[in-house]
């Protein structure tokens, strides 16, 4: 009996046991939600940047999906509808070419590549840069001497020849592929750029005490250097992403990159060339996609404005219900007994 009664206090004891385990993986997803996906989430939200750049790329996001799922009509031309007006008609309201294409179904069917494009670039200029940048300000030593050698190499190149000269040997279509090459060296300067931020954080007392404890160098980097310097990564990748859609645009208004399906700087090219520029009943051809362009990159330069915020730890204190005026009575408590 005794046997009996101590296998059942010990299954009890390890139901129980198992209870609390599962209790503790649930707080700690429920800490992670709050935590990385709440808060921020909260933060940027109560900036009104953000709300206006988000409404605005998300109008460009719904473009992509229409575009993907053959959601609105193909440009195809046609005769008896040639260069409209915008607002003429429900059914071209943005007006149509020379040819008769509509140009908001043009300007649809161009935002699935523009986007892959713009985020492969950003992504692959800012990741780079913020590698580089973080090994070589941290490690310091042969490592930074040999990874600034090769950033000053790198930015000697002049960019613009150097992508025309990939643009017509490689003749990229891939959108991914295309990013990549437009921003093939724009790493470097952001790289250096982020190198002088780190040298400096890496001073810092919280950096030097998580050195003293034997942290590891990658966790230093995740968790003490990479949410200071943030802020300016998430303007430069903006600033990557407008320069990846200005230099496709370009290239593709002066006919370096193949002409594969429509895009934003063929449209304006093709305005161009049939008098866009000069004639008035063809002036919307021209400004379409130039309005376009700066719809896109005025709603990442927002985002950008608003997710600063998420960084400082002020107003994630203020927004996230904690309560400032015990901030402040603690502050002032702290002076008195100084």
């Amino acid at each position: 009996m005794a046997t009996e009664a101590d296998s059942s206090s010990d299954e009890i004891d390890w139901r129980s046991e198992a209870s609390s385990v599962e209790v503790t993986r649930r707080e700690r997803l429920n800490e992670f939600y709050r935590k990385r996906l709440y808060e921020p989430g909260l933060i940027a939200w109560s900036d009104m940047r953000t709300r206006i750049g988000l409404s605005i790329l998300s109008v460009y996001i719904a473009m992509a999906v229409a575009a993907v799922f053959g959601l609105w009509r193909n440009p195809s031309p046609n005769q008896a509808e040639r260069l409209l007006a915008p607002f003429q008609t429900i059914q071209y309201p943005l007006g149509t070419t020379q040819s008769g294409v509509d140009l908001l179904a043009l300007m649809i069917d161009s935002t699935p590549f523009i986007l892959l494009m713009v985020l492969a670039g950003g992504v692959w200029a800012t990741s780079l840069a913020v590698v580089v940048g973080t090994v070589s300000g941290y490690k310091g030593g042969a490592v930074d001497s040999a990874i600034t050698s090769i950033s000053d190499f790198v930015m000697a190149i002049p960019g613009l020849p150097l992508v025309i000269v990939l643009a017509i040997t490689l003749s990229p279509e891939n959108p991914i592929f295309l990013g990549v090459v437009l921003t093939i060296n724009y790493w470097a300067g952001l790289g250096r750029s982020i190198r002088s931020q780190v040298l400096s954080i890496r001073q810092k007392s919280y950096v030097e005490a998580s050195r003293t404890m034997g942290t590891s160098t990658p966790r230093i980097i995740l968790k003490d250097i990479l949410p200071n310097i943030m802020p300016y990564v998430m303007v430069n990748f903006v600033l990557a992403a407008r320069y990846t859609i200005f230099a496709s645009v370009g290239l593709y208004f002066i006919g370096v990159l193949p002409y594969t399906g429509q895009n934003w700087g063929v449209t304006l090219n093709n305005a161009y060339n049939q008098g866009g520029l000069f004639t008035f009943q063809a002036l919307h051809w021209l400004l379409v996609p130039i309005v376009t362009i700066v719809g896109l990159t005025f709603a990442l330069v927002l985002i950008s404005q608003g997710m600063d915020r998420i960084f400082n730890p002020r107003v994630r204190t203020r927004l996230t219900g904690e309560s400032e005026t015990v901030t402040e009575e603690n502050e002032s408590a702290t002076t008195e007994s100084m």
